[in-house]
């Protein structure tokens, strides 16, 4: 494994712009702040590795803020921690998987997230992405590959009282996708004003 000396910083393409609500519509779209994020792949994973669940089921997120994990499929992972996290998380994972078969791959550079949050947050998503986002069909809790307008994602939907959702697209989209859902707060807003 190659060692780093030094953590080269997180540049954050969007900045550390606070949360935006262009249209008033009570929608709040915000560019995550830096994070450590890893692509875990494994066979037969088990229960946990470092704390994190690798048993629950597929298109599922758990964990908090801090510290998640995204099951994305039925031996792929996507990883989400405090950036402080970053060297060590690999290694307690490593440690606890032991000697079965895995890959452990930093994408941090690679992933951008931002949060959109509020009342009429599945409105904006569905303005570019096809799934179903209701109660029902996304329930908090949920997480799955999709495309937002012609960038594909991770959508993830965390636990709280109001809609919370994080969209996680890879840095050369970060512009596009977070100009999208700014542009379709605008028509949600103006839906929601009538």
């Amino acid at each position: 494994m190659l060692e780093a000396l030094y953590r080269t910083a997180r540049a954050l393409p969007l900045g550390r712009a606070p949360a935006s609500d262009p249209a008033c519509s009570g929608v709040q779209i915000t560019p995550a702040g830096a994070e450590a994020r890893f692509a875990l792949r494994i066979r037969d994973a088990g229960a946990s590795a470092a704390g994190l669940p690798l048993d629950g089921p597929i298109n599922s997120v758990r964990g908090d803020d801090r510290r998640w994990i995204a099951r994305l499929g039925p031996d792929e992972w996507l990883i989400g921690s405090d950036e402080a996290e970053a060297d060590q998380l690999p290694a307690a994972i490593a440690a606890d998987l032991g000697e079965r078969a895995h890959a452990i791959v930093d994408v941090s550079h690679r992933n951008v997230g931002i949060d959109v949050s509020g009342p009429l947050a599945a409105a904006v998503l569905n303005a570019g992405c096809p799934l179903d986002l209701g109660d029902a069909a996304f329930p908090a809790g949920s997480a799955t590959r999709t495309l937002f307008g012609k960038a594909e994602i991770v959508l993830i939907r965390h636990d709280g009282a109001t809609p919370r959702y994080r969209v996680e697209c890879w840095r050369s989209f970060a512009t596009y996708v977070h100009g999208l859902l700014a542009e379709a707060s605008l028509g949600v807003g103006e839906t929601a004003r009538r």
